[in-house]
């Protein structure tokens, strides 16, 4: 008896790979309807979870960060719309509120915290200077930004005295660099000061860009200059108070050429 043909055995090897191709065409085209219904499920379910739902609404709002500021203060100032779907809060608009109602917070970050809460962390600025007009006191931070007044000096805050003359070269400074930027000057000199020196400054004096000068404690003094080469001023400094502790006057404005007097 005559084996099969290779046609059959062709036949047969071809049926016992699996079903036909159209076959597993259909079973992979239900299996696709059925995943793209269950997506379509599932989003709708979160879009009404997150727009719809009561249970992602907007019910507290937390602070922390303020040391002089108060939450309460900070809240008023967000006016974050309560009850308000948590994903539809306008984060850079409250932010925008806080900026221009309380200028003593330099940053803000508005946080959803899910489901029912919006946080505020905020950094207040710290003043390093502050600037004297009657019994008034102007509290100036690290970048030179004119924050907030106050009654009382916060301590160990140095006090800046804007002494420009309104002829000579002093003026000719005023007039070039104007009082924002020698006030952002002073605040630079101050910055570079040493740490072992700063906690003595009590104040500072600007009689133009390239005359800065720090009062300290004992009746002292430091010609400063400009507050260009601060790193090389403070070194100088330091140096110089060391060699001549006794001295009450300082001059760092040429850090390469200190000088000392008085004792």
């Amino acid at each position: 008896m005559a084996g099969p043909t290779t046609a059959e055995r062709g036949e047969r090897r071809q049926g016992s790979s699996g079903p036909p191709p159209v076959r597993r065409f259909r079973r992979r085209l239900r299996v696709m309807i059925v995943l793209a219904v269950a997506f379509v499920f599932l989003g709708s379910g979160a879009f009404w979870l997150l727009y719809g739902s009561d249970l992602v609404r907007v019910e507290r709002v937390s602070v922390s960060g303020t040391r002089i500021l108060t939450p309460a203060q900070v809240r008023e100032a967000a006016d974050v719309p309560l009850g308000e779907q948590v994903i539809s809060v306008d984060t850079e608009a409250i932010e925008a509120r806080i900026a221009e109602e309380l200028p003593r917070i330099a940053t803000v970050d508005v946080i959803r915290s899910w489901p029912r809460e919006i946080e505020l962390k905020v950094t207040e600025r710290t003043p390093v200077l502050l600037l004297q007009k009657g019994g008034k006191f102007t509290e100036v931070d690290k970048e030179g930004v004119r924050f907030a007044t106050v009654s009382r000096a916060p301590r160990g805050v140095p006090l800046l005295e804007l002494a420009v003359s309104r002829s000579g070269s002093a003026a000719a400074s005023l007039r070039r660099f104007g009082e924002d930027r020698l006030v952002r000057e002073a605040v630079r000199a101050v910055g570079a000061v040493p740490d072992s020196v700063a906690r003595e400054v009590r104040g500072v004096k600007v009689r133009s860009y390239d005359d800065i000068s720090l009062r300290l404690t004992g009746d002292r003094t430091v010609d400063w200059g400009s507050s260009e080469k601060g790193a090389a001023k403070a070194r100088a400094l330091t140096a110089l108070m060391k060699a001549a502790s006794d001295a009450r006057h300082f001059d760092v404005s040429v850090p390469t050429a200190p000088a000392s007097s008085g004792s």
